[in-house]
């Protein structure tokens, strides 16, 4: 007999790609430049030419044992020694190679990461707006995720309805900064109150509680700022990252968990990971994006399109009277629709070949997500019929 959940499952589609594949379908009808699919958050410029030129170098003189051989259970040694140098070397902690855990990508990173952490029946914390995938990246494992309602004035911590929700079963907290979808950085303050109070809760309830943080966005940052590192804040953190927006490699599946070393058992639980991926299947990821990466770790491809982008939709979302808090990174965007069921109002827009994202599964309802990772020439494009579906449809 199969599983009845997954089949269920097949009832409840990301609806994220529910959109992307209506922009495909569409696109063969009438052109794919003129559909303005701002659904999925695929990169949209070129991989950093020197991963690209290690790549090449590693096919051309390595090992071919080396590149084309399973890597160790917790990925290739001499990688996850660089990760940890360059992380002690960005933030300021005493990384080791024994903290480090290379992953599929920053999904398998929080799949590992919950899973150390919690056991079945446990609670997980988010905040909303959150990334919709977390659902069954953490109710998978057994644990129960919870989700605190948005600050919607500016989308930091709702720190009033956190309060209100934490108790001796939370387990862990997880956070995404900068955040998809709203685009916003947690700022230094929200940190630092989030810290004290996670260490507060720690002594009241007599069991650690960690806080997993989802990075694959810490790059993309704009007007000059940096984003502040988590695992500074509070030593019970363990980092998930992924190089797919840095370098713009989605399809290669890399990132990592790195343990902050103040963390409890931080020596034990990249090793913990290497167990657990014995059960999921999640294990050895490829050997040559893992080599190649690790030549390039402090680099990016070049990232200022988004930040173009982000500047030409604020403003013009703005002008037409939408509610919106300006992103301080990422590639999205986050506005308030025009009436109150966001479902119908991205359904009135693709009659106007606009693809935008209701925000309902992303805790926020009310709201829909613009994912702007396009050419800057077509979401120039895209205005008039942005224009046209609000004065049209609302004015």
């Amino acid at each position: 007999m199969i599983n009845q959940k997954y089949k269920e499952m097949l009832n409840a589609k990301n609806i994220i790609r529910v959109l992307s594949e209506y922009a495909t379908a569409r696109g063969e009808e009438i052109g794919y430049e003129n559909v303005f699919d701002y659904s999925l958050g695929n990169p949209s410029v070129p991989c950093a030419d020197d991963y690209t030129r290690a790549v090449i170098d590693l096919h051309e003189h390595e090992d071919p044992m080396a590149i084309h051989g399973y890597s160790p259970s917790l990925g290739n040694t001499s990688v996850r020694e660089a990760v940890a140098a360059s992380l002690k070397k960005r933030f300021g902690l005493p990384y080791e190679t024994k903290h480090i855990f290379m992953t599929s990508g920053a999904a398998g990173a929080i799949a590992h990461a919950v899973r150390a952490v919690t056991v079945p029946g446990d609670e997980v914390i988010t905040f909303a707006p959150f990334f919709p995938e977390y659902n069954p990246y953490v109710n998978e494992t057994g644990a129960i995720l919870k989700v605190v309602p948005p600050r919607t004035e500016d989308f930091q911590i709702n720190f009033t309805e956190f309060e209100k929700m934490m108790n001796e079963k939370v387990q862990a907290v997880l956070i995404n900064s900068p955040n998809n979808p709203s685009g916003v950085v947690y700022s230094e303050e929200t940190l630092e109150r989030l810290s004290m109070y996670l260490e507060t809760c720690e002594k009241k309830y007599g069991h650690e509680i960690f806080l997993i943080s989802d990075e694959p966005y810490r790059e993309i940052v704009f007007d000059g700022a940096t984003v502040p590192y988590p695992a500074k804040y509070y030593k019970n953190t363990i980092t998930c990252y992924s190089f797919s927006k840095s370098l713009s490699l989605p399809g290669e599946r890399i990132g990592y968990v790195a343990v902050n070393p103040a963390a409890k058992d931080a020596d034990i639980i990249a090793l913990m990971c290497g167990q657990i991926s014995r059960g999921i299947g999640h294990n050895c990821p490829s050997s040559t994006p893992q080599l190649a990466v690790s030549r390039v770790l402090d680099q990016t491809s070049d990232l200022s399109v988004y930040e173009t982008n982000r500047n030409i939709l604020y403003k013009e979302l703005v002008d037409l009277g939408f509610t919106v808090v300006k992103p301080g990174g990422t590639f999205y965007i986050f506005p308030k629709a025009l009436e109150e069921d966001s479902v119908a109002f991205c359904n009135k827009a693709k009659n106007y070949d606009l693809i935008l994202v209701p925000a309902d599964g992303f805790g926020a309802p009310g709201y829909f997500r613009m994912a702007y990772c396009i050419d800057t020439e077509k979401v120039e494009r895209s205005l008039p019929a942005l224009r046209k579906f609000v004065n049209t449809e609302y004015h």
